[in-house]
């Protein structure tokens, strides 16, 4: 099986605005003004969608990208994943256009999801910046719980991106966002984002939102409990540029801290580039390539086209000229 490349995969009515970068990239036709999410070889459906199944990939056969893997997983993902995670990818890779300025917000770490709402996963994330912009991330200061707590129910949010570091980002660098850090994206920033795989955030400030955070940002466990899950310590602004690419480099982009989580490289093709055998998602960020699989032409890629690859379809050459970031999941055994 050749790799499969996707069409945008956009839900719709999400809360906040977006999707015109992302149709952009794509060059496709614009999308709805509440569409800034692109689920990309996804296994995971948006919360509460189970029965409709609503962002998880569909194949060009109709079937859902989960179940061929379910069906196949030592040729999906090869038999060291399968060994040391079944049939579970790991990832979640979404394109992001922020229109507006994204909710203070964090997502919980695995453990916390398991013993509050019977998660698999957590939430660790990294951004790959298709566009330079400013983020926040992480608090300045200690706050003990029942300050973020009255902070929130008072929505003060001046008084919550006031306490977190703010940070100018560059095109091509990764930031990296651990389990139950507070963040937010400012309005503008168009990006790559790799994430475990659920779809779990607790909402900290929400005006402005097609939202009712007091309804529904907790994960129906109210704000009292749900904001244990995150990390009231103070970060330094060394603790927090360690989290961030301090240039442009290729080849792997992440802090060693992430790499229990996900691996994010970033390639750049001038002639010819082998991307060694394994399951990963591929978003192509310039040019214009040609993709061999065992010396044959499978595929021609350029820029805005988002696949994915799996491990039976051994290394892959990818030829011309162009920039692509391959995202996998951790490594198994």
């Amino acid at each position: 099986m050749a790799p499969i490349v996707f069409p945008a995969n956009q839900p719709p009515a999400r809360f906040y605005l977006g999707g015109p970068q992302i149709s952009s990239f794509r060059s496709d036709k614009p999308s709805g003004p509440n569409e800034p999410e692109d689920w990309i070889a996804s296994t995971t459906y948006c919360l509460g969608c189970a029965r409709s199944k609503l962002g998880m990939t569909v194949l060009p056969d109709g079937r859902l990208l989960a179940d061929a893997i379910a069906a196949d997983p030592e040729y999906w993902l090869g038999p060291g994943h399968v060994a040391a995670f079944g049939t579970d990818t790991k990832l979640l890779v979404k394109l992001l256009d922020a229109r507006q300025r994204l909710p203070v917000h964090a997502h919980p770490h695995r453990d916390w999801a398991r013993e509050h709402v019977g998660a698999k996963h957590g939430k660790a994330e990294a951004w790959y910046l298709l566009t330079p912009g400013e983020v926040y991330l992480g608090l300045k200061e200690d706050v003990t719980h029942e300050e973020l707590l009255g902070l929130v129910e008072r929505q003060d949010v001046e008084g919550m991106l006031g306490r977190m570091h703010r940070l100018d980002v560059k095109a091509r660098q990764t930031v990296y966002v651990p389990p139950g850090t507070l963040h937010a994206i400012r309005e503008g920033v168009f990006l790559i984002e790799v994430q475990e795989p659920e779809d779990l955030s607790i909402l900290c400030d929400w005006k402005g939102f097609d939202i009712d955070g007091f309804k529904d940002g907790h994960l129906g466990l109210g704000f009292e409990k749900a904001l244990t899950a995150v990390d009231t310590r103070k970060l330094t602004r060394g603790d927090v540029e360690r989290l961030v690419t301090s240039d442009a480099s290729i080849g792997v982009a992440l802090p060693d801290v992430a790499k229990e989580y996900f691996d994010l490289e970033r390639v750049e093709i001038r002639g010819k580039k082998m991307l060694k055998s394994g399951f990963a998602v591929l978003v192509v960020c310039e040019g214009a390539l040609e993709m061999w699989v065992a010396g044959e032409k499978a595929l021609d890629i350029d820029r805005g086209k988002t696949l994915v690859v799996p491990f039976g379809d051994g290394d892959v050459e990818l030829k011309g000229s162009g920039e692509v970031v391959v995202i996998r999941p951790p490594r198994g055994q």
